[in-house]
């Protein structure tokens, strides 16, 4: 295998979830590239994140905001094969795009993400997800007052006590503060969500691994055992003592993590 051939077998792309961007792998990121200089791992920013130009509100519907993904998946050669990384939400988009370009995933991996089936739609997971949930949990953060016909939130913004305890438990109080900084209003999208359903010839055909993060308090233990049953994957990794921004508070555990991934899927 020569030099480019290398770079892109070992292309990594790291999908952020609700309200972050590019930003949050940036410890990541950079252990990759001081350790694997010759592996190409690309952080995006969706539709209305990060620093994508575009407002929260111009971010109509799930194609809004998934279109950075897919187009980057689009101008990639046919025969180039990368591997997907979501992180919570971020779940749901690497599984859109494993729908439409299966052929160009060697593997999708769930870092304590929603990792759907096939055989209900993509908006059932949101719907567990807050049926298993209670206000206290929340604390401070703000959800959208107008309801779908879900009768679930159509937007969230998380709150400093929240990110403070929760989101960003383990982390060091730099990565709170940028986070506090960068962070945006994220939609949910759960009326549209509720009309995706994958399919097995081409989503199912994708290889899985789900990466479980065991202090994790915003996709607790039980949700994410639950999301391991309810579409099993070809493969479950553990994370001992990773909260959920398991890229901030455990870089070098994650690395070790996507490295043995990329071993065996890459």
């Amino acid at each position: 295998m020569n030099h480019e051939q290398q770079r892109h077998h070992h292309h990594m792309i790291l999908v952020h979830g609700i309200g972050h961007g590019a930003w949050c792998w940036y410890r990541l990121v950079d252990r990759f590239h001081s350790s694997s200089p010759d592996r190409l791992v690309t952080a995006i920013d969706l539709g209305g994140c990060g620093a994508d130009p575009r407002s929260f509100d111009s971010i109509l519907t799930v194609a809004d905001y998934v279109q950075p993904l897919m187009d980057l998946l689009e101008s990639l050669p046919s025969h180039k094969r990368v591997i997907l990384i979501g992180h919570s939400y971020g779940g749901l988009p690497i599984a859109l795009a494993a729908e439409r370009f299966p052929e160009k995933v060697a593997a999708a991996v769930f870092l304590t993400a929603y990792m759907p089936g096939c055989s209900s739609p993509l908006g059932h997971l949101l719907q567990e997800y807050f049926r298993r949930g209670n206000e206290t949990q929340f604390l401070d953060c703000t959800f959208s007052l107008e309801q779908g016909q879900q009768k679930l939130p159509t937007w969230a913004a998380f709150g400093p006590k929240y990110m403070a305890n929760t989101l960003y438990a383990g982390c060091q109080s730099e990565d709170l503060e940028m986070a506090e900084k960068l962070i945006r209003p994220g939609q949910l999208f759960v009326d549209e969500m509720m009309r995706y359903v994958l399919t097995e010839e081409k989503y199912g055909r994708v290889k899985k691994v789900f990466i479980l993060c065991e202090e994790d308090e915003v996709m607790n233990v039980d949700f994410q055992r639950f999301l391991i049953q309810n579409s099993p994957p070809d493969h479950v990794k553990i994370m001992e003592g990773a909260y959920h921004m398991a890229m901030l508070s455990k870089p070098k555990e994650l690395q070790q993590c996507l490295d043995e991934i990329v071993a065996k899927y890459g």
